[in-house]
């Protein structure tokens, strides 16, 4: 009778402290990663996936349970995994091992269709608690997971930030809901508590969430400030370095693209991150890294078509660079855009004004030398179609300062020009006005208020004027910050029939016959940036 009394009291703690009293968890080892984005083979700061096998392997010949996991964001961006729509990413991940994965924003760039291809060739669970198909009220991948390492009986909630709705490209996630605020907070408490009665003895998060301020309310913060239950949540999103408590859950994330491996043991009566940061000098699983290297040699026989040359770096760096301010690469892509729009409108008899791209469709500098058909699809991986967009300058204006909301911190909207100038204030708050619909972000209040748009198509800039402004299908389906775009009677649109590599390409063989003038060595002073 004293047993059970003491058995059903261990049970009760158990569930109120939200781990297993007095568990010993000092031979479970959690290997992590986040935001790889297709940068999976060795290279100068990455470790890459054959180095995540070899330490895995290391751990188990020494006797440690270990839990491998992923935060989301690893299909797209590299051309490893690019010209496969993330196919070669499960074949890597699979061969490493991985116990399960959420869905990252980056996840759907190809379409819903390919998304769920890739969670069917994964050998782990892919998780989500907070996407819902609005058609049927049902969830779009499972929500969570129990995998058992030797004695650990562990709970894995997936979450992925409502800010997919609109980072990633609109027509890829319509007809999906991204539960956010009050709703993702019950969603994940709802899974949590699921696992808790399985009997879970420890709850591990893996959310792409992010810690932005601009994101308030949907970040891995927000989640565990309204959650209880969660002992690590392992976060992306947003390529920090993390390593902290939030009451009592330890708050973790790597960075991104390997440069970092997470590494958490339970140490001094707590869990704690010891992330191994790149060393040229760890081994590799050779396996892996075979098959890495055999899929690496086929994309780059096909990618090392050379398209021109270059004397310096076009800089397509993130931040500071294309998402806080006018950056060399910026203006040479978006003069591209403005110059191709311009050769498919001229046959109507048609100028377009201006060109306007969001910074974070640029992912890689174009470094100096040979530009390659390589090197441009690194800096631009979406294949995104052109379109040129007829709108009031009122309207133009609004777009500017909504995609700049987050500034002086960088942010995906931020615009990258041709045709127009620009001046930001960040010293001036950004007010919220109306909350764009289906999106995280807001209209501002007061248009103007920190963006003055001084000039379009070479002209003075005037609200009241119609404007022709080549951009790509994410501006216009309203991804990121340009919410505006999708509102009713903003503006009107046509494809040009052109995606932003072959404009690029075209850019530099026609116009500027294979070779990049000397005027791009520098920003062109198109944007000021007061602080």
């Amino acid at each position: 009778m004293l047993k059970r009394f003491l058995c059903s009291l261990l049970l009760t703690l158990s569930l109120l402290t939200g781990t297993a009293l007095a568990a010993d968890f000092s031979d479970l080892v959690i290997l992590h990663t986040n935001d790889t984005h297709g940068y999976d083979q060795r290279a100068d700061g990455i470790n890459g996936m054959a180095t995540v096998a070899a330490i895995r392997q290391d751990l188990l010949a020494q006797g440690k349970q270990v839990l491998l996991v992923d935060a989301g964001d690893v299909i797209q961006d590299n051309n490893l995994v690019n010209f496969s729509k993330g196919a070669s990413a499960m074949q890597f991940m699979n061969a490493v091992g991985y116990d399960a994965m959420c869905l990252g924003n980056h996840e759907f760039d190809y379409g819903q269709d390919v998304t769920l291809q890739r969670v069917s060739e994964a050998h782990f669970p892919m998780l989500a608690c907070n996407i819902v198909v609005k058609a049927t009220g049902k969830l779009f991948v499972q929500p969570s997971a129990v995998v058992q390492k030797g004695k650990h009986k562990i709970g894995i909630v997936g979450i992925t930030t409502p800010e997919a709705a609109t980072s990633a490209s609109p027509m890829a996630v319509a007809g999906l809901q991204f539960l956010q605020g009050e709703t993702l907070y019950t969603a994940v408490q709802r899974e949590v508590d699921n696992l808790k009665r399985q009997h879970c003895d420890l709850i591990v998060a893996v959310g792409h969430m992010g810690s932005e301020n601009f994101n308030e309310g949907n970040r891995s913060d927000d989640v565990l400030q309204h959650v209880s239950g969660i002992d690590i949540f392992i976060d992306g999103h947003d390529h920090q370095v993390k390593n902290r408590y939030v009451g009592h859950t330890l708050l973790t994330e790597t960075g991104s693209y390997t440069k970092n491996i997470g590494h958490v043991v339970y140490k001094d009566g707590k869990w704690q991150e010891e992330l191994l940061a790149y060393d040229a000098n760890r081994p590799q699983d050779a396996q892996v890294q075979q098959l890495i290297d055999k899929v690496a040699a086929d994309v780059n026989a096909q990618l090392a078509q050379p398209i021109g040359t270059t004397a310096f770096t076009l800089d397509g760096s993130r931040d500071p660079g294309v998402r806080t301010q006018e950056m060399n690469a910026g203006d040479f892509v978006a003069d591209a855009f403005l110059w191709q729009a311009n050769q498919a409108m001229v046959i109507d008899g048609v100028k377009v004004d201006a060109a306007i791209l969001n910074g974070g469709g640029i992912r890689a500098s174009i470094p100096a030398g040979t530009v390659t058909l390589g090197s441009i699809a690194r800096a631009v991986p979406y294949n995104n179609v052109l379109y040129v967009m007829t709108l009031k300058g009122q309207d133009l204006l609004e777009m500017l300062e909504a995609a700049t909301c987050a500034a002086p911190k960088a942010i995906g909207a931020f615009p990258q020009v041709a045709g127009l100038k620009y001046t930001l204030d960040t010293r001036v708050p950004y007010v919220n006005g109306r909350q764009y619909p289906g999106s995280t972000y807001f209209a501002p209040k007061q248009p103007g208020s920190r963006v003055q748009l001084t000039e379009v198509g070479g002209q003075p800039f005037d609200p009241h004027k119609t404007y022709r402004v080549a951009t790509v299908e994410f501006v216009l389906r309203g991804g990121d910050a340009y919410g505006h775009a999708v509102e009713p009677g903003v503006l009107t649109s046509v494809s040009i029939g052109y995606a932003d590599k072959q404009a690029i390409v075209n850019y530099l063989r026609e116009a500027l016959h294979g070779t990049v003038p000397d005027s791009y060595r520098t920003p062109q002073g198109r944007i000021t940036i007061l602080k």
